[in-house]
């Protein structure tokens, strides 16, 4: 960014008139690409209070005892190690749920780590409903619950926040948090420039299209707030000590082989223990290696300023102006300015000394901020700076935190990789894991965060946590569109056909590391380059990159640019055929003594039908709520013929899953067989085989040349599956269908992926076969009625809710994980269901969008894409009757609905069977 001298000069004056922190002239030589830190990296005198914008740190005093505060105990149900903001709250939420045997270990003082100089924002509005809901718990805890229980004010300050737009795109993706946030009740309010500059006079306005003002959000302080938490929960019998490094931790192996915690190890004693969680931020890297667990994190430098005393600015609200990248948050009479920047300092020597302790601040690196922070606030640029702040944060692959029971080590919990929002997230993410340890699994979808999104080859991998970090941090501050694609760390995995499909212009997504077709570019080859940092770091930039401007064009909320494209891949699918490649999908086996026991407990539906026999079902934690959903296969007793059919003696299952999700299923599963007892074997094939799935009207008969099997209803029924000859090739076929057609699945070894499909490619050509991607799926499947896992199906829903009581054995004697719960939840009623929605105005929804009944409003759609074969928006979402009562079919069918886009309101007509072939006729071959 090219700072106006000026502004430059005014802002380096201020800070050296500035007598708090040494004066920053040394000229530093040029630094190595991705590498900006130095033999100054931090500093080596306790950092003074007055340098960080709060009246009080939780710092050690002169002449403290150097040992741990209070004496350890001998064993603990659960060791809490980190005491910020995520370690403070855990503990708290697990004393409060009822687990008291609890220790929390901070190596310093509490907050000495990352805590203690964050801004301590919380900005109640996010582009994700659980986050909203997250953030609204944190807001609850800290400004009434804390206060309730221990008469302690945290510091929490409600003075507002501002969200600038300088362009209608952003203008429209607040207020789409606008339409979210009244579902959960949340004030906002669209303001004009004119009306900003009445609510906030010191800042500029002219080049403004519009803010979002949430009248209730406020500012945290993390000493207040962490003393508080700690004090509750030692109120209800937890324990907390300071002063105590953690040196170890102590791994048992089970009589079935599995890895347990056992002890956590510290200089001073040594605590037994089940479980640890890892709170322990930048440093829960290393903490991890001692169980040897790999922690995706990265450390960062991330700063601000606080400025001089500025005339007029009490009680002003903080600032989020994104498309400058910069924050301004209230500090009494001041401002703490910082913001994203595009060229980090990584962090890579992580100190174990470093408590209390800042980096020097790299003036080359945070300037680019000034610019945007005095265009705002002009007053600025006449403001001296106090202090500056700049320490260490964790930052994630995708800008998420990483949570849950890790899959090396049971018992081992993160919370950690907070991205700088840990104060924030802190109280509705410490309930979330309070409630993991206790019961096995949190209350709302935290699968966004769970360690288990990420593939285990990622989670070790240096370049792909640095360049997806680096990427996620520069682009935090960035517009949040529907169809975005991460640049950094591409072709990380590709399956047989990525170079065939690449020549004919497909447009990759990147998904668990893997490149599955979004859809194909009709002007030739786009394929994805090496990262470039954004040119920082004096990268070069890629030059001609076709990928990155076809990406850069669907940045919109309105129908893409290649609607068109999407709506022909859809349709050729509806009037013909065409070929999907689903490579990327999980595929495992599940063999052994116990196999059958273990299918029947896993698995809502009944898979044990005759061999061939395959099944859609779900997968349940102990609360009923859906983990998975998959096709289940029931193999054919043979000889053993990997990878397509494993040897085996009793029982086996072939299991296809979605590849987004497949670590989070292998893990569920391993789990369960671990807790059951079962004897049995769950192996991997994924990455030894492709799928490629036919599906049309024409696609029995562009199989049926390419196949050696009868394909007829008779021979071939909807739902089995048996292994043939393609193109002088072995393969597995199924017939199924994830987008409602007629059509079959080929499940192929690796080295005969390409002669089948090219086979399959020159059967097709006479009745138009074409490739078609990821985005036509998304509306196919919406158009059915098919639920997308973790859209319209989540951790949070159960079957029932979904429309999936069908996959559910329910009228059979067979016990299966969560039937009880959803035998309760059925003889009760559902209070909330999902329910299809469209609109006859052709408007472009994406999800998060408002539902109302009678204008009051009941839900939101997880889901929205357009149908191009009915020719509407079609929306899902759950929704729930307002005064706590049974949505009954009645409910629905009596209730006039509208949605909520951007503040638009749309009217829609609620549906209880998808508008699409609600019959089922199509996947039957039947044809009208």
């Amino acid at each position: 960014m090219n700072v106006h001298p000026k502004v430059a000069a005014l802002w380096v004056m201020a800070f050296l008139r500035s007598a708090v922190w040494r004066v920053f002239s040394a000229v530093r030589p040029p630094l190595s690409p991705l590498c900006r830190t130095s033999t100054r990296s931090y500093s080596s005198e306790p950092t003074k209070e007055k340098s960080v914008p709060y009246e009080k740190t939780l710092k050690q005093e002169d002449g403290a005892s150097s040992g741990p505060t209070k004496p350890l105990p001998r064993s603990a149900d659960a060791v809490v190690i980190g005491g910020g903001s995520l370690g403070c709250q855990t503990i708290y939420h697990l004393a409060k749920m009822g687990m008291t045997n609890v220790v929390l270990l901070e190596r310093d003082r509490l907050t000495a780590g990352t805590t203690w100089h964050t801004a301590g924002l919380l900005w109640q509005l996010r582009p994700s409903d659980v986050e909203v809901e997250l953030l609204a718990h944190t807001r609850n805890v800290i400004s009434k619950d804390l206060e309730e229980e221990t008469g302690l004010h945290t510091g929490w300050i409600q003075n507002g926040g501002l969200f600038i737009a300088s362009n209608k795109q952003r203008l429209d993706e607040y207020k789409r948090l606008m339409s979210l946030g009244k579902v959960y009740g949340i004030e906002s309010h669209v303001l004009s420039p004119a009306e900003t500059k009445d609510l906030y006079p010191l800042m500029n306005v002219d080049d403004l299209y519009g803010t979002l003002y949430v009248p209730k959000d406020g500012t945290m302080d993390p000493a207040g707030t962490c003393t508080t938490l700690t004090r509750a929960a030692t109120a209800r019998g937890a324990t907390v000590i300071e002063n105590c490094p953690v040196t170890g931790i102590q791994v048992r192996t089970d009589d079935i082989g599995v890895k347990r915690v056992k002890a956590v190890e510290t200089q001073h004693g040594t605590i037994e223990t089940p479980c640890v969680v890892n709170c322990a931020g930048v440093w829960a890297t290393k903490l991890g290696e001692m169980a040897r667990v790999k922690v995706p994190l990265i450390a960062m430098h991330h700063a601000y300023v606080v400025t001089e005393r500025i005339e007029g600015i009490q009680n002003m609200p903080n600032v989020r102006d994104h498309d400058a990248s910069v924050y301004l948050r209230l500090q009494g009479d001041a401002l703490s300015v910082g913001g994203y920047e595009r060229n980090p300092i990584f962090w890579d020597e992580v100190s174990d000394k470093f408590a209390f302790s800042l980096f020097d601040l790299d003036w080359d690196v945070f300037m680019q901020h000034i610019e945007g922070a005095v265009n705002r606030v002009p007053a600025l640029e006449q403001t001296g700076i106090k202090s500056t702040v700049c320490g260490p944060e964790s930052f994630t692959a995708d800008h998420k935190p990483l949570m849950g029971e890790t899959p090396e080590v049971r018992g081992f919990f993160l919370g950690c990789g907070f991205n700088s929002a840990g104060m924030m997230l802190g109280g509705g993410c410490g309930r979330e894991l309070a409630h993991w340890i206790i019961h096995g699994r949190p209350e709302k979808d935290m699968y966004g965060y769970d360690i288990r999104r990420f593939h285990n080859s990622l989670t070790d991998n240096k370049r792909w946590i640095r360049e997806r970090s680096h990427e996620s941090y520069a682009k935090n501050y960035s517009l949040v569109f529907p169809f975005d694609e991460p640049l950094a760390s591409r072709n990380m995995r590709k399956d047989p056909f990525h170079q065939v499909l690449t020549e004919q212009g497909c447009m990759f997504q990147e998904r668990h590391g893997w490149e599955r077709p979004g859809w194909f570019n009709k002007e030739g080859p786009a394929p994805v380059k090496d990262y470039d940092y954004y040119g920082a770091y004096d990268v070069k930039r890629n030059e001609k990159y076709k990928y990155d401007e076809l990406l850069g064009q669907e940045y919109t909320f309105d129908f893409p640019p290649h609607h068109d494209v999407i709506k022909n891949e859809c349709l050729s699918c509806r009037h013909s055929v065409a070929v999907f490649d689903m490579s990327y999908f999980g595929k495992f086996y599940l063999t052994g003594p116990d196999a059958k026991k273990a299918a029947d407990w896993l698995f809502t539906a009944d898979v044990n039908k005759k061999p061939g026999t395959t099944v859609y079902t779900c997968m349940l934690n102990k609360r009923g709520r859906s983990e998975a959903d998959l096709t289940v296969s029931r193999l054919e007793p043979g000889v053993a013929n990997l990878p397509l059919a494993p040897e085996f003696s009793g029982d086996a299952y072939y299991l296809a899953i979605g590849g987004g999700v497949a670590e989070h299923n292998w893990n569920h599963i391993k789990t369960v067989l671990q807790d059951q007892g079962f004897r049995c074997q769950l192996t991997d094939h994924s990455e030894n085989m492709g799928m490629i799935s036919i599906q049309g009207p024409k696609s029995r008969e562009v199989l049926q040349e390419v196949l050696d099997t009868d394909l007829s209803n008779e021979a071939f029924p909807f739902s089995s599956h048996k292994v043939v000859i393609a193109a002088g090739h072995q393969v597995r076929a199924m017939r199924l269908s994830f987008v409602g057609e007629l059509g079959w699945e080929l499940h192929i070894p690796k080295d005969s992926c390409l002669p089948v499909y090219r086979a399959v490619m020159a059967a097709g050509a006479k009745h138009g076969i074409i490739n078609s991607g990821y985005r036509a799926i998304d509306s196919l499947s919406i158009e059915k009625g098919y639920r997308h896992w973790h859209a319209d199906l989540r951790p949070d829903d159960t079957p029932l809710e979904a429309g999936l009581a069908f996959t559910c054995k329910l009228k059979s004697s067979v016990p299966f994980q969560g039937r009880d719960m959803l035998e309760k939840q059925k003889k009760e009623g559902l209070k909330r269901r999902i329910v299809c929605f469209t609109t006859d105005e052709k408007v472009p929804m994406f999800g998060l969008e408002a539902i109302y009944r009678n204008g009051v409003p009941v839900g939101h759609l997880r889901r929205a894409d357009y149908g191009f074969y009915i020719d509407k928006t079609i929306g899902y979402g759950y929704i729930r009757n307002p005064d706590g009562g049974v949505v009954s079919a009645n409910f629905i069918k009596s209730g006039e609905f509208t949605l909520e886009r951007m503040g638009v309101v749309y009217k829609a007509k609620a549906h209880l069977k998808s508008p699409f072939d609600p019959e089922n006729k199509r996947v039957k071959g039947i044809y009208d």
